[in-house]
């Protein structure tokens, strides 16, 4: 008889102890995914805004490469209207660290009457699509690194980790390509163009567990600090210049923090005291809405809001 036959039961199942560990598995994935991109395609951005999931993102393309020089530019869409400690943040990281920074403002889009606002007001995030698309054919890129995640909302989740978009930019979720085996085609047809999403399996608790393993850097708005509001339905508002309190609201100092940064026009914080990475990791393995979900209001005035805007050329 065959020695193995003969083992216990339990010597046969033993998992080595090197087996990795499931934040270390996500990681080799995201790793893999952004050296078949730079395999494939030489004219590539990675979407930096500053918020944590660029930042995530970017931690994983320097690992990659090390110690060469990242292969792709980063690339950010401004509305103009960002929270100017992501923005102050955003440059610091360039700064310090040396890398390719190209910046497309839908200020400019809509100076230029690319862009045409309905109200001076309305969030500007809608309209990163026509800048983000007159900036890949500006700099030729053929495909563009994010760091959506398939948790976030329901049109991410129908995202592929390489997903196509046509000559006009647009996205069909029909007409995607099958990714099985962890195998990626990124070939293109003339006029196409690829994103890539290679923290698309991760979770916002797998994204702060790793902020704290690697010592990333952030904002502080992702803190807990104090900021004038006022309550609109669930949502808390930030009074600030563009989006100053209503007729009859109340403007309280509430301790709060950002779950996740965009145009200060369509951004909520959430009441919170997590001033630290330990005590945002646990007030995030407690919660049971998705961050866009809780913090996003241009992604609540419509169920299909993010898909619609997706098709259009969005991220």
């Amino acid at each position: 008889m065959n020695a193995w036959l003969e083992a216990p039961t339990d010597a046969i199942v033993e998992q080595p102890e090197s087996a990795l560990s499931e934040l270390d598995a996500l990681e080799a994935e995201s790793v893999h995914i952004l050296r078949e991109v730079a395999a494939e395609h030489d004219r590539v951005a990675l979407l930096f805004s500053g918020g944590k999931d660029s930042a995530v993102v970017l931690r994983l393309a320097e690992k990659a490469f090390f110690p060469q020089r990242l292969p792709f530019t980063l690339l950010h869409v401004d509305t103009e209207h960002n929270f100017p400690e992501v923005i102050e943040f955003r440059d610091q990281v360039v700064r310090e660290r040396g890398h390719r920074l190209e910046v497309r403002s839908v200020g400019e889009s809509i100076r230029t009457g690319r862009v045409r606002l309905r109200h001076p007001d309305e969030p500007r995030n809608p309209h990163q699509s026509v800048t983000l698309l007159d900036a890949i054919r500006e700099l030729g890129f053929t495909a563009c690194i994010g760091g959506a995640r398939r948790d976030e909302e329901k049109a991410r989740a129908k995202e592929r980790i390489f997903s196509f978009r046509d000559e006009f930019g647009q996205w069909d979720p029909k007409n995607q390509r099958p990714e099985l085996w962890s195998l990626y085609n990124g070939q293109l047809n003339p006029g196409e163009n690829l994103r890539v999403f290679p923290i698309s399996n991760w979770t916002e608790l797998d994204v702060w567990h790793y902020i704290r393993r690697e010592g990333i850097e952030l904002p502080s708005i992702y803190f807990a600090h104090q900021r004038e509001v006022v309550r609109r339905g669930a949502a808390l508002v930030p009074v600030t210049s563009l989006t100053p309190a209503r007729e009859g609201e109340t403007v309280e100092q509430v301790t709060v923090r950002f779950r996740t940064v965009g145009d200060i026009t369509c951004t909520a914080p959430v009441e919170s005291d997590a001033a630290d990475l330990d005590a945002i990791v646990r007030e995030t393995e407690h919660t049971r809405l998705s961050e866009r979900g809780a913090t996003r209001l241009d992604d609540q005035a419509n169920e299909a809001a993010m898909e619609l805007r997706k098709r259009q050329g969005y991220f």
